[in-house]
């Protein structure tokens, strides 16, 4: 409790400096957040595999892959993502989307496929939990 109020104290003496804080750190995560790619929702992420032909990287472990994945979908698990970059050098002039199970994993493995050249990458909100709970199909 005395904790908190100290808390209080310090942000009623120094607002400049906290206002200051809050906008070095909201700056901060939004620039974290461009690095790793556009999120999209389900429908927009359905619209872009139908319209342009997106291709869908499903990160999580082959397992969880195994239990249901989007149609049409590659499997790379995120920590073998380094190895098999070569496996999408023939669609980097496509959109990839990439999927994880809660949408953990995509930011790093986008930020991990910007850095090797792939510019039109997005991440799947919610990941595969968010398309379940839309209730649009899985393959097993």
């Amino acid at each position: 409790m005395q904790f908190f109020q100290q808390l209080i104290e310090f942000i009623g003496n120094h607002y400049i400096l906290t206002t200051a804080f809050l906008v070095v750190l909201t700056l901060l995560i939004v620039t974290e957040g461009r690095k790793a790619g556009k999120v999209l929702t389900t429908q927009q992420a359905t619209a872009l595999i139908n319209r342009e032909h997106a291709l869908v990287v499903d990160v999580r472990a082959k397992k969880e892959y195994s239990a249901g994945h989007i149609v049409d979908s590659l499997n790379i698990p995120h920590d073998s993502l380094a190895k098999r970059l070569v496996e999408l050098e023939k669609h980097k002039d496509k959109p990839l989307i990439l999927v994880c199970a809660n949408g953990q994993h995509a930011g790093p493995c986008a930020k991990q496929l910007k850095a090797a050249g792939f510019n039109n990458v997005s991440r799947l909100s919610g990941g595969i939990s968010g398309w379940r709970a839309d209730s649009l199909p899985l393959v097993k």
